[in-house]
């Protein structure tokens, strides 16, 4: 299933002492989870017993019930693949730890030990526990087993599954023993917890785990003991948390009185190309590990999870005002020291009433507020021509007048048709020199007009139209300064939107958001636009989808498509695959136009620049990448 593997994290009830009681939870949510294709169930920290028995701990009768108790388990898991972490107790060479025990198929694979032991406040482990920290290459007698037993343990298939456990506060520590676990190759860790509540601190328990998970580039599992732990001196609220790479996939309802369980499906193939994407993974040292082998989990037949049709738009609207305000504030202060280096105060911009030159002129506009520079030093330029319609040209005369800056209208149809003359092109053949004389003569006419006026061309392409190259080579493709060249086509819609908050220019920036995206280079019908975009490279949505998981994750063609399929129900998986093979081809052979793009500033996590992030030959094959959809 393209890297995707069903993980689980269950909190069951627990009644403290009676591990037999305790067992035959965790039993029922184990056999459930293997029925719900999970390969991987964990539980909390010492959730045989109850983590708060206290000095019962030295008791040798809960230690014989609770081994009786993890023997019902491993017995259960006969025939099962799906693998189940557990916290028990456990006598090594006289002394006590606490510990996880990986189990599968009737076998405890490993026993991991608690490096760090809180003894401070409500936490007395030490009064009972040892730590593990320096127990290594070590094995141990168990129900008739000789188990691996050790911090220096990573449990793995061979495929995509590397894991390693950590123990409640060794998360907490200083040096988490998961930093190494993640040098030495586990793209997952396991955490068996029992964290108490107190005000504030599952906030940062949350945030905790997420930092690490992004931190190690990973999937981290968090499971915490539950509300049936004793509330004599402190509560425990069950606590869940599934993290990839600094998201929450999955998180429990905290005081929960029943079973709780939380699972998600990780993208462990992302997680692995990431790491090969990181310079500080080749940098870090690894150490003796060692790596238990297990059998193949159960694979999902179907995926669970929300894919996001639209990637590089923020999906949490609580933060869109502040994710605005980042974003215009890079473009315009990226804008800021361009114009402080060469000195100037005017800057001149093609503005067509379409989406891309809105959001570049507005960029410009409050760069300029920040310099307290006299907006009419922004010189707009509408240049008409045979596509052009009344309703852009009016939008685009609107937005400016009431922002204040200089407008000037500058026709470019007698431009060209002497161009058409003078390289002897039929002016009634409307080809592709046809389109690109024009957009070279506005390109001509923004830059004559710079140099007049001691000022710079602000480029308006977007991020989109730059990786398919949809643009003149050497009209619209070029530029003093491009000022959208880092954000995706989607992500601009979303910035105009997000400026309808002035109420001078509101209502044409519904309008503007509401027109068909067009070059408007071919005659207009009736004074409606003939040209969109869309109808023949195909939806911005789809192209931003499949650039964001093609640069971002290098997925493969395969994974692209299936990813589509499921986030996407408004395409049939023929016109994705079909919209697919023109992006690869497009971005393969376009190349050449981002080896010799302007300056433009980074924004967000993908940039094509060739001095930035993106460095490919402009001759490269793109057969490889397109023979799957045959």
């Amino acid at each position: 299933m393209y890297g995707f593997y069903r993980i689980a994290a269950s909190v069951p009830k627990v009644q403290i002492a009676n591990s037999g009681k305790n067992i035959e939870e965790i039993i029922d949510i184990f056999k459930q989870e293997s029925e719900n294709e999970t390969s991987i169930v964990l539980f909390p920290e010492l959730c045989i017993t109850g983590y708060t028995v206290g000095d019962l701990f030295l008791n040798q009768n809960l230690l014989e019930s609770q081994n009786n108790a993890l023997e019902k388990l491993v017995k259960k898991s006969i025939g099962i693949s799906t693998i189940a972490i557990v916290g028990i107790v456990v006598s090594f060479e006289h002394r006590l730890y606490n510990c996880a025990a990986v189990i599968q198929n009737g076998k405890i694979l490993g026993i991991v030990p608690k490096s760090y032991l809180p003894n401070k406040n409500e936490f007395y482990e030490k009064r009972y526990f040892q730590s593990g920290l320096r127990l290594k290459l070590k094995t141990l007698k168990l129900l008739s087993q000789e188990i691996p037993f050790g911090v220096d343990l990573l449990f793995s298939d061979e495929n995509d599954i590397t894991f390693g456990i950590e123990v409640c506060e060794d998360l907490w520590s200083i040096l988490p023993p998961s930093n190494q676990m993640a040098i030495n190759g586990a793209n997952m860790i396991f955490n068996l917890s029992a964290s108490n509540e107190l005000v504030g601190k599952s906030s940062y328990r949350q945030e905790l785990v997420k930092t690490q998970s992004a931190r190690l580039v990973c999937a981290y599992i968090y499971s915490s003991s539950g509300v049936g732990e004793s509330s004599s001196d402190t509560i425990f609220s069950g606590d869940a948390l599934i993290c990839e790479y600094g998201s929450i996939l999955a998180k429990s309802q905290r005081f929960c009185l029943e079973n709780q369980t939380i699972r998600a499906d990780v993208d462990l193939e992302k997680l692995i190309w990431l790491r090969n994407h990181e310079s500080y993974f080749g940098d870090s040292i690894p150490s003796d590990v060692r790596i238990i082998k297990f059998e193949s989990t159960v694979r999902i037949s179907k995926l669970n999870r929300f894919i996001d049709k639209h990637p590089f738009v923020p999906s949490d609207e609580k933060i869109k005002k502040e994710v605005c305000e980042e974003i215009t504030n890079i473009q315009a202060h990226g804008l800021i020291k361009r114009l402080s280096h060469i000195n100037s105060k005017k800057v001149v911009i093609g503005i067509s009433g379409g989406l891309d030159s809105t959001l570049a002129l507005l960029a410009t506009y409050k760069a300029f507020e920040i310099l307290n520079l006299d907006v009419k030093g922004i010189i707009a330029i509408t240049m008409p021509g045979f596509g052009t319609t009344s309703r852009t040209k009016s939008n685009a005369i609107k937005l400016c007048e009431a922002l204040g800056v200089t407008i000037k209208e500058i026709p470019i149809s007698e431009v060209s048709l002497k161009e058409f003359e003078a390289i002897g092109h039929d002016k009634d053949i409307h080809d592709i020199t046809y389109e690109n004389v024009q957009a070279r003569a506005r390109t001509s006419i923004l830059m004559n007009l710079a140099n007049k006026e001691g000022g710079i061309v602000i480029g308006t392409g977007d991020l989109s139209e730059i990786a398919l190259g949809w643009c003149t080579y050497n009209g619209d493709h070029m530029s003093m300064y491009s000022l959208n060249s880092g954000i995706p086509k989607t992500l601009i819609s979303y910035l105009v939107e997000y400026f309808t908050y002035k109420q001078e220019i509101k209502e044409v920036l519904t309008d503007i958001l509401n027109t068909p995206i067009s070059p408007e280079l071919l005659p207009h019908d009736s004074d409606k636009i003939s040209q969109e975009t869309e109808t023949i490279i195909g939806p911005y949505e789809l192209h931003d989808f499949f650039l964001y998981h093609f640069i971002r994750y290098g997925a493969k063609p395969e994974k692209i498509l299936f990813l589509a399929s499921q986030a996407f129900d408004e395409y049939s998986k023929e016109e994705i695959k079909k919209w697919f093979d023109i992006f690869v081809k497009r971005f393969f052979t376009q190349q050449f136009k981002r080896n010799a793009m302007p300056d433009g500033v980074k924004v967000g996590t993908i940039s094509l620049s060739p001095r930035a992030d993106w460095r490919m030959p402009s001759d490269a094959s793109f057969q490889e990448w397109i023979k799957v959809l045959d």
